[in-house]
């Protein structure tokens, strides 16, 4: 039924998860601003919380299991801040150490490469009463938790993404206030809180080349990644002008250049003082040296975006489309040019080889009468992105990885468990795991391609 996609050899195959949202177990992990989040009555759609979620510290084995069975190259997955320290006293928390030294153990007995992430949005409470990313001193303390998972697990892991996505728990959590901390920033405000990430970044980036032979690190990154409304010359350049735009949507910040270009050519781009003016912060020599410190790869997540025309004026607008155009169970458009459109923009402006660290689709699953999870949507969605992905690798881009999104169905954010993302299904009451349809036709695309290698 679907075409053969042929990826290029050494292509890694993954799949990715982050802590808060499967790990579970409370004990020993210091409270994080999601916790905080979820104590409060309408915040969580279902009103649950992650005390056991996919109860992952428990089942670990089992879910290694599952990725070996589906030939998985790589797993990422993040870890959590509060769980190795639980308080301000710098005392690791030991049951959390021995977790992770647990997991990366397994995987690597079972061929399984692991891509750790150093924070996907789980704050530790005592750091938020302290300012957070409003406190310039969380520079050095994300530093220094970056130093010790170096030293600790630096001799059997070499990838290491410093953040997820900072548009969105900056952006979701500081500027409009619909995410923990719940802040509604003024634009200078938000824009200092994310000078400070863009700092706390660097500290990590060092910690890591300073405790880790031979480390590639890079950064995911969730921007804009829109895409023409035809492959005429016009609307390409339109897209590509839109993703590379700065606009002050209510603050909210989604462009690729206002994220990137600090990282990668140590400085904002000069659209940024036009539209923020003295709201922007300082960029100090210093600041440009540790923002910018190299990286090896960058990491992009994506699942939606615009489709973009041209004006007929040298601009851009959005194009309208069709009515009755596929969306997921959250409303969000199913747009796969958007996945080839983002690589070849980002590895034009940047040079660097990318990872897509996230790729997926939420849909309404359930267990079907023979005990099978037949999620259609969910095979069709994959081969329609991962065959635009392929067609931007055929038209130069360096694209060395894909991350399914997500491993398994887990704690939706504020959706809490209404929402599954999985290619394995989770009874929560029960905790069963159960590969999709879509795990077995992602395991196939991965045999075949090993087959080629």
């Amino acid at each position: 039924m679907y075409e053969e996609l042929i990826f290029p050899k050494g292509f890694v195959f993954g799949a990715a998860t982050a802590a808060l949202q499967v790990e579970g177990d409370r004990a020993g992990r210091g409270d994080c601003i999601w916790d905080d989040y979820c104590s409060k009555p309408g915040n969580i759609l279902d009103g649950t919380n992650v005390d056991v979620a996919c109860d992952h510290v428990h089942r670990y084995k089992e879910d290694v299991a599952i990725m070996k069975k589906m030939g998985l190259d790589a797993y990422r997955f993040s870890i959590s801040w509060p769980r190795i320290f639980p308080d301000d006293s710098g005392v690791p928390n030991q049951a959390g150490v021995e977790f992770y030294n647990n997991l990366i153990d397994e995987l690597l007995k079972n061929g399984i490469e692991p891509y750790i992430t150093l924070f996907h949005w789980e704050l530790p409470t005592y750091i938020q009463r302290v300012g957070g990313w409003s406190n310039p001193t969380i520079a050095d303390k994300f530093g220094d938790f970056a130093r010790f998972v170096g030293q600790t697990y630096g001799d059997r892991v070499k990838k290491y993404i410093t953040f997820n996505e900072p548009q969105s728990f900056l952006g979701y959590g500081y500027r409009r206030g619909s995410h923990p901390p719940s802040l509604k920033m003024t634009d200078k405000e938000y824009l200092y809180a994310i000078h400070n990430f863009f700092r706390a970044h660097g500290m990590a980036v060092r910690a890591l080349r300073a405790t880790v032979e031979n480390a590639e690190i890079g950064i995911t990154m969730s921007t804009n990644a829109n895409y023409p409304a035809s492959n005429s010359p016009e609307d390409i350049e339109a897209a590509k002008m839109s993703n590379l735009d700065i606009v002050n949507d209510d603050g909210f910040i989604m462009n690729i250049v206002h994220w990137c270009d600090p990282i990668y050519f140590g400085k904002y781009p000069d659209k940024a003082y036009e539209v923020f003016g003295d709201d922007m912060p300082y960029m100090s020599e210093e600041d440009s040296k540790l923002i910018s410190e190299p990286l090896d790869f960058h990491g992009q997540n994506c699942y939606c975006s615009s489709m973009i025309k041209s004006d007929g004026k040298g601009g851009y607008e959005v194009a309208k489309r069709p009515l009755g155009s596929a969306k997921n169970s959250l409303n969000w458009p199913v747009t796969p040019e958007a996945i080839g459109s983002v690589c070849k923009i980002l590895y034009e402006r940047y040079g660097k080889p990318i990872y897509i660290t996230e790729n997926g689709i939420c849909c309404n699953d359930w267990i079907c009468e023979d005990g099978e999870v037949h999620d259609s949507y969910r095979v069709d969605f994959y081969h329609k992105y991962l065959k635009n992905l392929n067609e931007a690798i055929k038209d130069g881009a360096d694209v060395r990885g894909y991350f399914a999104w997500s491993l398994m169905d887990n704690f939706e954010w504020t959706k809490g468990y209404t929402a599954r993302f999985g290619i394995v299904y989770v009874d929560y009451d029960t905790q069963e795991r159960i590969p999709k349809d879509s795990a077995k036709f992602y395991s196939e695309i991965i045999r075949l391609n090993k087959s080629n290698r």
